[in-house]
């Protein structure tokens, strides 16, 4: 699909007459890490679920290593772009971890296009919070043998001490993450060099549109502080603690998940 001036892959699944959910996710992953499996279990409630890979992720448009051409605005516009070429008028807003800043910018600059926001294992940014865990930052530079080693690595690390990380289904994804993505170097680099220009129109408080906040309680990347600290950045928001999570989104909490974001997404 071509989206804002660029060529970006898009998946849908339900039925178009529903209600819209755009799913966004972080720095480095692509819509492969939106399981189809979870994807089809919210379209089955009733949603019309829209997953995409990023720029520098999956079959989408690429960049040499280490030079982005792009910012996180022109990763929100592509959103838009995203939602004007399939025709929606606004969409339910779902960011996880990095891409909660695009979702940010979605819902301060073009709160017209946006229903609702889901924050998902994401953070205010603010400095005083407390820092990723000392077992994340060794367990995520441990040097791997292979691309598909240095994901499984690096997703084992973001689940931290919960219990539910599946490491034989991180690998099968791993592997057509891998075999499906233009450029792995840019897709595992990128994302970590662009310039991050905020919003123009303000910040979290600035949010109108019906928030809710999705934090597991055991997250290395953002600890919990940073969940409640999105809470109440953001007027009226809730925020849903996942008992025994991580940095992610493992199979066992979906049916919670779902029901929280399907709740969310009837207003």
């Amino acid at each position: 699909m071509r989206a804002n001036g660029v060529e970006l892959c898009v998946e849908t699944f339900g039925d178009p007459a529903d209600p819209a959910v755009l799913l966004i996710h972080g720095a480095c992953a692509s819509m492969l890490w939106w399981e189809s499996e979870l994807c089809s279990a919210i379209a089955a409630r009733g949603r019309f679920v829209i997953r995409y890979d990023n720029r520098d992720t999956g079959l989408s448009v690429s960049y040499p290593p280490g030079e982005p051409g792009y910012s996180l605005s022109d990763l929100v516009l592509d959103a838009v772009g995203i939602l004007d070429a399939l025709g929606v008028e606004r969409a339910h807003v779902v960011g996880r971890s990095m891409s909660g800043a695009i979702a940010l910018g979605l819902g301060v600059d073009h709160a017209d296009r946006v229903a609702s926001l889901t924050f998902l294992a994401t953070t205010t940014g603010d400095p005083s919070l407390p820092p990723m865990t000392d077992a994340f930052l060794e367990a995520s530079s441990a040097p791997s043998s292979s691309a598909v080693e240095n994901i499984v690595s690096v997703l084992r690390a973001y689940a931290g001490p919960s219990p539910y990380f599946d490491e034989e289904a991180v690998r099968l994804l791993a592997v057509q993450d891998v075999a499906r993505t233009v450029n792995v170097e840019s897709a595992m680099t990128n994302h970590f060099q662009i310039e991050f220009d905020g919003p123009r129109g303000g910040g979290f408080g600035d949010v109108v549109a019906p928030t809710l906040v999705v934090h597991g309680s055991l997250d290395p990347v953002y600890p919990l502080a940073h969940g409640e600290a999105l809470r109440d950045a953001v007027p009226g928001a809730s925020l849903l603690v996942l008992d025994s999570v991580g940095h992610d989104l493992p199979r066992p909490v979906w049916p919670v998940f779902v029901d929280a974001l399907v709740a969310h997404t009837s207003t």
